[in-house]
């Protein structure tokens, strides 16, 4: 895929974040602040991965955050994060009953999330998206759309304009969700780095 300069100093900063956190927790590993950040970074740099790689990366994230909570059960951003890491391993999963258990797990999370923070309105965004996300699954999975990793290009075809339209349809309903997603793990991962006396990242792009 093309790599914009944007995308590779996002990446340079959300791997210096993930060795800072990974610092941290050698130093304190009952810092459920650090651990969040931690699970953070590691999504932000899973779009940029193959799936295979992208899937290990947010598996690792949700053992993150799942430490954390073990510290904080009650903190929602991390709830919230832990919502999200599942929705981003579902999509990926090409096997609609399993996929559904994954987004079961992060509507849970997210709604764990409203009941700690009930004015937050990115968490009762994200649990609106949640409900919508298993159709937009079958669509993505439908076209094929699920191989190409999280951070690349649109798919192109030349077997035709209306196979090409219809597979673009489905592929701007992806990020729709994908960027809208990944937008807000970034404002949080950034955030939560800026407070903690990370040098400030690149604003996350918006989404496409």
């Amino acid at each position: 895929m093309d790599m914009q300069q944007g995308d590779f100093d996002r990446i340079l900063f959300f791997e210096h974040a993930r060795k800072t956190s990974e610092a941290t927790y050698a130093k304190n590993p009952l810092d459920a602040d650090n651990l969040t950040r931690w699970a953070g970074a590691l999504l932000e740099l899973s779009q940029f991965q193959s799936v295979p790689d992208s899937k290990k990366m947010i598996l690792d994230a949700v053992s993150k955050l799942e430490e954390a909570l073990l510290v904080n059960p009650k903190k929602h951003d991390t709830l919230w994060c832990l919502g999200n890491a599942y929705t981003s391993h579902a999509f990926l999963n090409p096997d609609e009953d399993e996929a559904k258990e994954y987004f079961d797990k992060a509507a849970l999370y997210f709604q764990q999330a409203l009941d700690e923070d009930p004015g937050n309105d990115l968490y009762r965004k994200s649990l609106e998206v949640a409900a919508k996300a298993p159709e937009l699954h079958t669509e993505i999975h439908r076209h094929g759309l699920a191989q190409q990793t999280l951070g690349s290009a649109g798919p192109s075809t030349s077997s035709g304009s209306k196979t090409s339209s219809k597979k673009k349809k489905s592929s701007d309903l992806k990020y729709d969700i994908f960027g809208w997603i990944i937008l807000a793990v970034g404002i949080v991962a950034w955030v939560g780095f800026a407070k903690s006396q990370v040098p400030p990242p690149p604003p996350p792009p918006p989404p496409r």
